[in-house]
């Protein structure tokens, strides 16, 4: 379904559960949360190489349905040319309709190994690239992509506001821009724990304490289209049409 056949007061419900008593900073651009710390390029790299080989038995369940969920949306929308940020080993690349044409990348040369191996063994004739680039400084022309799914990647980032300037530049003007990750919870006992996991992000290779903030400002925030993921609600799917400079 298109973003604008969506239902107005559905987005606004679904932004007010997710959102509700998030910490705001103020104005149109609030300081993300001072408990977190900018992972660099070499940090990701590091820790990705020691998840690579174990990288779908320990995440592959946990993210599965924010994968999926993220997926269905892309298959869901108009437009061909699809670039997938965070490609990791490949997991959601299966799931795309075959119409779909699939670039992904990762900062990972690893990760990208194996799903290159995924490409192969499953025959995956729709999958046109898998580069080892940078997310927050691709090398692809303006207007490249109908649609760009970052999974599990604003979380890892040095610069989010940067990946979000950066997939805005390679979209076209009227397409799509999705986020699925992990939100740090409003507060309570989750919100506490993941507060006190932000001191592990370098061993992580993520970060358990990032916020919407950090990520979106407050005007995109306002008319992105936001849906928890069940069962758990621990992952988010946010959908952003790209609008004319």
């Amino acid at each position: 379904m298109a973003l604008e056949e969506m239902s107005t007061s559905r987005q606004r419900e679904d932004m007010s559960d997710v959102l509700q008593n998030y910490p705001s900073g103020g104005g149109d651009n609030p300081a993300p949360p001072p408990s977190r710390s900018a992972l660099d390029a070499e940090a990701v790299k590091a820790a990705y190489r020691r998840w690579a080989n174990v990288y779908d038995v320990v995440f592959g369940g946990i993210s599965r349905f924010g994968r999926l969920r993220a997926v269905e949306a892309v298959n869901g929308l108009p437009g061909t040319d699809v670039l997938e940020v965070g490609v990791g080993t490949g997991l959601a690349l299966p799931h795309y309709r075959p119409e779909k044409q699939i670039t992904g990348i990762d900062l990972s040369a690893d990760m990208l190994a194996k799903a290159r191996e995924r490409v192969q063994r499953d025959k995956l004739t729709n999958v046109n690239g898998l580069l080892e680039m940078d997310a927050e400084d691709t090398k692809f022309e303006d207007a490249s992509f109908d649609i760009a799914v970052a999974m599990f990647v604003a979380s890892v980032v040095p610069h989010p506001r940067q990946l979000l300037r950066e997939l805005k530049r390679v979209v076209r003007p009227g397409g799509y821009i999705l986020f699925v990750n992990h939100f740090l919870a409003p507060g309570g006992v989750r919100g506490a724990v993941e507060h006190a996991l932000g001191r592990a992000s370098h061993s992580l290779g993520w970060h358990p304490d990032f916020a919407m903030q950090s990520l979106l400002p407050d005007e995109d925030i306002r008319r992105a289209y936001i849906q928890p993921v069940p069962p758990l609600g621990l992952f988010t799917l946010v959908t952003l049409e790209n609008l004319p400079v």
